[in-house]
């Protein structure tokens, strides 16, 4: 089974639409969580020639994904924001005392706090959606979101584009234990998330 949906996965590498649906998943990260990371992984693996045109992708679409959350906490906050902040889906992916500290350290640590949270496993929506509400200023956040996304971003590219061959030997020999290995790391990072 493994192996049939990592052959189905490098089909789709490869495929005209490729770059798109990697833009897209990238936009979509950085609104609602998506580990994604695995994803460009996976994408410069297979195609380590077009790693750094992959990581460029990845960080429109994060960038993007990025402003729309920012445009959510910044315009409808105020009509929608109890709402957001009390549904029980949302309360999975970031808790209301969670949103509260983390736009008080916005005020004390502003545009680090974007570069952190975009550069580090620190859910990067949550950041956005409050740099929004607390109204940092849109340039500054969109400049600062595009340095810790893209230098995330490129970081994962060039080590892959360098040592992505022994990776995908790796995956080819063993690709039972990664996919094992990968869902671990996923469903373990969940449960801390939510039940932390």
């Amino acid at each position: 089974m493994f192996q049939r949906t990592y052959t189905w996965m490098c089909s789709k590498v490869n495929s005209k639409y490729a770059s798109l649906a990697l833009g897209i998943l990238f936009y979509l990260e950085a609104i609602c969580f998506l580990p994604t990371d695995p994803m460009l992984i996976f994408y410069c693996i297979e195609k380590r020639e077009y790693s750094l045109w992959f990581a460029t992708i990845a960080t429109i679409g994060s960038v993007f994904g990025g402003i729309t959350s920012y445009m959510i906490g910044f315009f409808l906050w105020y009509q929608l924001g109890y709402q957001i902040i009390h549904n029980w889906l949302v309360n999975k992916m970031i808790s209301a005392d969670s949103f509260v500290f983390l736009c008080s350290q916005y005020k004390k640590y502003e545009y680090w706090a974007i570069l952190v949270a975009g550069f580090t496993p620190i859910p990067y929506k949550a950041a956005t959606l409050t740099a929004g509400f607390c109204k940092l200023s849109f340039i500054p956040f969109v400049l600062c979101s595009a340095i810790a996304r893209g230098t995330r971003f490129f970081l994962i590219a060039i080590i892959m584009k360098k040592w992505g061959h022994h990776m995908k030997k790796t995956i080819d020999r063993y690709l039972h234990w990664v996919v094992i290995a990968i869902l671990s790391a996923i469903i373990l990072f969940l449960i801390c998330w939510f039940y932390w």
